[in-house]
């Protein structure tokens, strides 16, 4: 048996996880935020390449590996935050670490994770590429902007 640990984002369409929860926040609060410089990342991938990893891992992997389903090491924050605000048409801003928890509530926590995380030993031993669009471009195609 071995272990697939993905990254905080697995993106692509019906996506349920952290992006589209940010997103809800934005058009509650009406602005797209991040906490301070927004210099927080997430590591990325989209869920067909996650697909392909887990199968590697199933046909490949060795007994008790770890493998990480990351197709992008590090995605800071104020990115994520700014493809929101252009997909809602909404200001993007910068709130302080002591405010975040006024715009992003129980989320908090999460909008400031620094996870950034490396995939290229996965990539070197299942032979594993991810070929999918990023997670930025994923948001500025607008399919996780409509209603």
């Amino acid at each position: 048996m071995s272990v697939v640990r993905f990254a905080p984002s697995m993106h692509g369409d019906g996506d349920h996880g952290f992006v589209p929860m940010l997103i809800n926040v934005a058009r509650e609060k009406r602005v797209s935020a991040y906490i301070g410089q927004g210099s927080h990342r997430w590591a990325a991938v989209p869920q067909f390449d996650a697909a392909t990893l887990f199968r590697l891992a199933l046909d490949k992997g060795g007994a008790g590996a770890t493998y990480h389903g990351a197709a992008e090491e590090s995605i800071a924050l104020r990115d994520i935050a700014e493809a929101i605000g252009r997909g809602l048409n909404l200001p993007v801003v910068s709130v302080s670490s002591a405010k975040a928890a006024d715009n992003f509530g129980w989320f908090t926590r999460f909008a400031g994770l620094d996870c950034p995380a490396s995939s290229a030993s996965s990539q070197a031993q299942l032979g594993w590429q991810p070929s999918r669009a990023g997670l930025l471009s994923d948001l500025d195609q607008g399919r996780y902007f409509e209603s």
